[in-house]
């Protein structure tokens, strides 16, 4: 797709969004993209008293791509991701109190404190992970979409992955596999810009990522990552389609993260100053806010009760996770295969 093509498609999908959202809908993506905000810097704040170990991506900055995908998809549709999971977690509706619980490796958690931040699971929400390494996911989704195409059962996969793992060979060998059976699975590309902390301009030969599936026939889209709106409604299309049965389609979902890329990642990198402009610009949660007071949905003294509310869920997570006890060591030999 050409970039002028990319931009037409682009304004197409903004005049079309106000029809498919109404008031209460606006709130709830406000509502949801605030938790999962609020969620993660307490989850920060847990890593640096020392009472979560290992790997934490945090997911502050892209809120809007998770929520308005996950608005898009309907009953028994699957979601499948990387490491930097917490906010599809979330955003599918799996409780604050769980998540922590697992962040901290306690026994109330989702993997019963086994799987820590970047692997987490839960069947009743159709939710298969949290993968640690990079791009496996991307096969294991369009192994999902496979079962749903041979059981006919007309779901749909949303497989996650960033622009680093874009550049992995299973994500081309998922892609040819996809289309050849056309199998009914949506690629979000959450393009962040700095993978591991390397710019997609000094990795990438083609930046442009939602081109990666042309050779393949999969068609490709660029979306503003940091409007909920423009998100929601490109996330409908595509899952439309994909369940259509006309095959695999891709969108490049243009974000930003403000952290590092983990906890252990000062990021370098990059600028204060960049970092300062995409939040005073470009900042999903403000955005929305600022649409909400102008066209009158929500008052300011309502924005603040809810701000309050998720505040304190998020404070009872965490105040759940570290009451909770560590799993009994007999869980070590629980939930193995062999």
């Amino acid at each position: 797709m050409s970039e002028k093509k990319s931009k037409s498609k682009n304004t197409s999908s903004k005049s079309a969004r106000a029809k498919s959202v109404n008031p209460e809908q606006i709130l709830s993506f406000y509502r949801e993209m605030l938790l999962i905000r609020r969620f993660e810097e307490k989850s920060g704040q847990l890593y640096g008293q020392g009472l979560i170990a290992g790997f934490c991506h945090l997911y502050i900055g892209q809120e809007a791509v998770v929520v308005g995908m996950q608005s898009a998809i309907g009953e028994g549709d699957q979601v499948i991701t990387g490491y930097r999971d917490h906010g599809h977690m979330l955003a599918l509706g799996m409780e604050a109190r769980g998540v922590m619980a697992e962040l901290t490796g306690r026994e109330g958690g989702y993997s019963k404190g086994k799987g820590g931040s970047m692997h987490m699971f839960s069947t009743e929400k159709n939710f298969y992970g949290g993968h640690g390494i990079v791009g496996a996911q991307v096969a294991l989704g369009t192994g999902l979409a496979f079962a749903n195409a041979y059981r006919k059962n007309d779901r749909v996969c949303l497989a996650y992955f960033g622009d680093g793992a874009s550049n992995q060979g299973q994500v081309y060998e998922s892609f040819n596999m996809a289309k050849l059976w056309n199998l009914p699975v949506v690629y979000v590309i959450e393009n962040n810009q700095y993978a591991m902390g390397t710019s997609i301009a000094r990795s990438s030969s083609e930046t442009q990522l939602h081109r990666r599936g042309a050779s393949f026939g999969i068609p490709g889209f660029e979306v503003d990552g940091m409007d909920v709106l423009a998100v929601h409604a490109a996330g409908i299309k595509a899952v439309k389609h994909a369940r259509a049965g006309k095959g695999p389609i891709i969108l490049e979902m243009k974000t930003y993260r403000y952290r590092g890329h983990s906890m252990s990642d000062p990021a370098k990198y990059r600028s204060r100053e960049e970092v300062d402009a995409v939040r005073k610009q470009s900042d999903p949660i403000q955005m929305l806010k600022a649409k909400i007071m102008d066209e009158k949905i929500a008052g300011e003294a309502e924005l603040k009760a809810i701000d309050k509310e998720i505040r304190a869920q998020v404070s009872d997570a965490a105040d759940f996770a570290v009451d909770s006890p560590e799993p009994d060591p007999s869980e070590l030999l629980s939930d193995v295969l062999v």
